[in-house]
């Protein structure tokens, strides 16, 4: 009886997910401009001296403790800081979602409307930012991405730089079934892919603009 009330106190009826602690917690804003009667999504082409150059994203990155409240505050500062465009301007709409990417990566996922009249309106910050570009909303709603697969496995040891092996999971030490010992692969990670004449969209990026427009057309 020692536990029991205190068992009932620590339960929530919340979808949460347990060790998010030990992943990258990140936020991101889906930006959406309304140009003469058309709504746009705007992307970011990342700049070269930031992590996964070149790629196409969302304004957004990691939750800092020091500056943000919750992860919606991070991808409000983040949108802000890399956009060059007063919080003031940004409506945030609501939640998407969250994102759980097999490489130990969460997104906190928000949608929200760039109270601006053109892209002339922004001021980039170039050190993360190459360039943004827009396109349609509609275009996610009626193109549906490729899809394709990568393989993950898993791997009970490493090898160091002199090519010599380590355990990082003592499996005979453990009494752990044998086939642990060696490498075993995991179910198959999909990978979304849009061609746009703007660039090419993959990853989580798609993952998330699909999202949104698998809900807009349903």
């Amino acid at each position: 009886m020692k536990y029991s009330k205190k068992i009932i106190s620590i339960l929530s009826n919340d979808c949460s997910i347990i060790g998010k602690e030990r992943f990258l917690n990140s936020a991101v804003l889906i930006p959406i401009l309304f140009i003469e009667g058309t709504e746009y999504v705007l992307f970011e082409k990342r700049s070269k001296s930031v992590r996964q150059p070149g790629e196409i994203s969302f304004p957004g990155g990691h939750l800092d403790i020091e500056k943000d409240a919750d992860s919606q505050s991070t991808a409000l500062r983040e949108t802000s800081e890399e956009l060059g465009i007063a919080k003031e301007k940004i409506e945030v709409l609501g939640r998407l979602g969250t994102l759980v990417a097999p490489m130990g990566v969460i997104v906190e996922t928000y949608v929200g409307k760039l109270l601006i009249q053109s892209l002339n309106e922004l001021i980039i910050d170039k050190k993360e930012v190459d360039r943004v570009f827009i396109i349609p909303l509609e275009y996610f709603v009626s193109n549906n991405p490729e899809e394709y697969n990568t393989r993950l496995e898993l791997h009970p040891y490493a090898i160091d730089e002199k090519g010599a092996k380590y355990e990082l999971l003592p499996v005979k030490d453990l009494g752990l079934p044998e086939r642990y010992g060696n490498s075993w692969t995991t179910a198959k990670h999909r990978v979304l892919v849009y061609r746009t004449e703007e660039d090419i969209i993959w990853g989580i990026t798609a993952e998330l603009i699909f999202e949104l427009s698998k809900r807009l057309r349903n």
